[in-house]
């Protein structure tokens, strides 16, 4: 996509030893960043709608001295490529995601999802235990969108779509954050950059949007989940309530549950420093 499409707050600059290559993945070409040693065992992070590989930049930050931590953005959103889809539905999404997987030689991998990479993370686990050494779940679900979510990001899609990201922006912000974090005057300046984000995604975005809200559940499959499970949700996410992580959680067996405190539907950068620890831990349990 031409680069003035892309909001500077998430471009991330390449540092020596670090990659952020394209990769042609089937009928498309995924974009994505693999920083720390290509030795290690890898932490694949999939990025919720609306987001990029920057949602993860606090944990990759931290975590790529002792893992490889890759990034990637879904097709139709990010840097990657467009699609030609009315809606981007989620079993493309994720054969791209085990595809990408099988390209890098990654396996088994740590595949950490936020929402929508939720999505991509329950249905690897679920078909290709191969591909995955752990799952860690933030501010996702197994079932389909509610259907009366499903009224309104229909009608915010289509005002988003014809008039402009701008004109949506405040009643996103509300989806994708905690009350208590949009309240925070320290937080200012978080907002206004999360803000800036949301106003300046590509234009097609809308295609993906349609995916996620016209998705099929996968209730029926969870509950084969073989590999250790982290599940974390904000404990003020109005997306992918509190009930649908103690749902998955209650659902694969030995699944661990965290509440984060102050967060929303973004926990990995609303308490980026908690959700970094609890990763941590819970990779220091399973190694």
């Amino acid at each position: 996509m031409p680069a003035a499409a892309l909001s500077r707050d998430s471009v991330i600059r390449p540092t020596p030893g670090e990659s952020m290559p394209q990769i042609s993945i089937g009928d498309t070409s995924l974009y994505y960043e693999s920083q720390g040693p290509a030795t290690r065992e890898a932490i694949v992070f999939s990025p919720g709608l609306l987001w990029n590989t920057s949602l993860f930049a606090s944990q990759v930050e931290t975590l790529k001295a002792h893992y490889r931590c890759v990034s990637y953005d879904h097709r139709g959103q990010g840097r990657s490529a467009p699609s030609p889809q009315r809606a981007i539905d989620m079993e493309v999404v994720y054969r791209d995601a085990a595809a990408l997987i099988e390209a890098l030689g990654l396996a088994p991998v740590h595949f950490c999802g936020v929402s929508m990479g939720g999505f991509v993370g329950l249905r690897l686990a679920a078909r290709r235990p191969d591909l995955i050494r752990s799952l860690i779940l933030l501010d996702t679900t197994a079932r389909p969108e509610r259907p009366e979510r499903v009224r309104q990001y229909r009608k915010l899609n289509l005002v988003s779509r014809w008039i402009g990201h701008w004109a949506v922006a405040g009643r996103v912000l509300p989806i994708l954050f905690a009350a208590s974090v949009l309240a925070d005057p320290a937080r200012r300046e978080d907002r206004k950059r999360w803000r800036r984000m949301l106003v300046r995604s590509r234009r097609d975005l809308w295609r993906a949007v349609n995916g996620v809200i016209e998705r099929d559940g996968v209730e029926a499959e969870i509950g084969r989940i073989a590999a250790p499970t982290l599940v974390m949700v904000g404990d003020q996410d109005v997306a992918t309530p509190p009930a649908e992580a103690e749902h998955i959680a209650a659902a694969i067996p030995g699944a661990r549950l965290i509440r984060i405190p102050e967060a929303g539907h973004s926990a990995p950068v609303e308490q980026p420093a908690l959700v970094t620890r609890e990763i941590k831990r819970f990779l220091t349990d399973i190694a």
